[in-house]
């Protein structure tokens, strides 16, 4: 459950957050209640749906943004749509439970005068689902390259499906990873998807075409070596290797990205100093502002 690092006393304690009034409420302009807040009619009833939709049942935020935009056609005061970051600090934000940290990032709480528009309970409910969504463990559960690369029909991030399929000829199950814009920014995108094995030998083909000091293979190479080395020096008291003259820095970054552990493959990816964007099934390399252009292959 949610707890307050701050335990004031309410009768005592009860103070405003200076500022604008979050989303929500509404800021009170009465002489005698200045700097305080009040529940905005219109807005804070959606608002405590979202909380209820993610807390309760259990919505991502990405579903919540679009039923606020196609569904509920939510509008901000200042007559605009909710981005989805506007969304996820609100669903952050104890204030909607009564409390609030003042100024942000000192350990100072407050229980504030404003009403409550949830109960901590729910909000704690929303804060652990929030978390799960959110966290790396989460966004990238052992796929290399989600978050690697951008939707070419619409600008959205690009993420991975895995899918079982049971061979009829022995019984046994596989498993295939699919490649395919997240939505978050068109949810009626048309992209197609792209298997891993094929997105693989694109990338693959787009490293036979950019020049060899642009890869971080290199990189990767110094630092196995010195791990290879420690290793060796510690274990075995063997003194260090060095490394070949003539290694084939494009065959190895190949080889790393079907072999090579998630953390090699995205740090390989991280080097190429371009946006790789997924449209029709093919892979580009968007060089801006590079001499060398745009790199495209596909099947």
């Amino acid at each position: 459950m949610f707890v307050c690092p701050w335990s004031p006393e309410p009768a005592k304690d009860l103070i405003t957050l200076p500022g604008w009034a979050p989303v929500g409420y509404l800021n009170d302009n009465r002489s005698d209640h200045k700097c305080e807040y009040l529940l905005d009619p219109i807005r804070s009833p959606i608002v405590k749906m979202i909380f209820e939709k993610v807390g309760r049942d259990k919505w991502s935020g990405v579903r919540v943004y679009h039923w606020l935009k196609e569904e509920v056609k939510f509008k901000t005061r200042s007559g605009k749509d909710m981005s989805i970051g506007t969304l996820y600090e609100l669903l952050k934000n104890p204030f909607y439970c009564g409390v609030f940290e003042y100024p942000r990032g000192s350990g100072n709480w407050y229980v504030g005068k404003h009403e409550a528009l949830i109960t901590r309970e729910l909000f704690e409910a929303v804060r652990k689902k929030i978390t799960e969504e959110t966290s790396p463990r989460k966004k990238y559960q052992g796929f290399a390259f989600t978050k690697m690369m951008t939707c070419g029909e619409c600008g959205s991030g690009i993420t991975c499906l895995e899918k079982e399929k049971i061979l009829r000829t022995t019984g046994k199950s596989v498993f295939y990873r699919y490649y395919v814009c997240n939505r978050t920014r068109d949810r009626r995108c048309k992209n197609p998807y792209i298997r891993e094995d094929a997105l693989i030998e694109q990338l693959g083909n787009i490293i036979d075409e950019i020049e060899i000091d642009r890869l971080g293979a290199r990189q990767i190479i110094d630092k196995e070596i010195a791990r290879f080395n420690h290793m060796q020096a510690q274990v075995l008291g063997v003194k260090e290797w060095e490394k070949p003259k003539d290694i084939d820095i494009k065959r190895y970054a190949k080889y790393l990205l079907e072999a090579g552990t998630v953390e090699e493959k995205r740090e390989l990816l991280e080097q190429l100093r371009g946006r790789l964007v997924l449209k029709d099934r093919k892979i580009s390399l968007d060089c801006e502002n590079e001499d060398a252009g745009t790199v495209a292959t596909g099947l």
